[in-house]
């Protein structure tokens, strides 16, 4: 029996301390939020600006391995504790935090509020379509940044949305960005 061995990573952080992930809102979900009555905001250490939403990377590790030799070729897990977005419509707002990212399973789960009450723990938020994912990029400052991916809102998430807001209009694989993260390689 022959077994074949498993590549060496071509970049490797065992621990991330720092940097982000960010999204670049698609013109076609800040419309449907719009549409709905919806003011996204953001929570935490989140940032909004130029429409573009971005979250703290507070830990996790992750391997990026050479297009083609490994599927998938980015592996592990990418944390956002402390921070996350919001979407106010009247006297309720929903908050989606704590980010997990885990990009071998091309999911973000996170944790859901309702008016400051807990809804959902570790749910399963967005489906992460790596298919036009860039090649690995050196940023400045010692980052290393992967971009392209395309965020979509999960069938849960869409479900737990609808219902919160009395509506059908959010729909599954809805896209909601493109996806920046930039991770410290020191």
């Amino acid at each position: 029996m022959s077994t074949t061995a498993m590549p060496k990573p071509a970049a490797q952080i065992d621990a991330l301390t720092g940097k982000s992930t960010a999204v670049a809102l698609d013109k076609g979900f800040t419309d449907a939020l719009t549409s709905l009555g919806l003011t996204p905001g953001i929570v935490g250490g989140a940032t909004l600006d130029n429409g573009s939403v971005s979250f703290p990377i507070t830990g996790g590790q992750v391997k990026y391995y050479t297009p083609g030799t490994v599927n998938p070729y980015v592996q592990g897990d990418i944390k956002h504790n402390g921070s996350g977005l919001s979407l106010a419509a009247g006297a309720t707002t929903v908050e989606l935090t704590n980010f997990d990212i885990d990009p071998g399973t091309s999911v973000l789960y996170g944790d859901v509020s309702v008016n400051g009450a807990p809804a959902a723990s570790h749910a399963l938020l967005f489906n992460l379509d790596g298919s036009t994912l860039q090649p690995l990029q050196n940023g400045p400052d010692s980052t290393a940044i992967l971009q392209g991916t395309r965020v979509l809102v999960s069938a849960d998430a869409a479900a737990l949305l609808n219902k919160t807001f009395n509506t059908d209009a959010v729909k599954a694989g809805l896209l909601v960005g493109i996806a920046t993260i930039t991770l410290n390689t020191k």
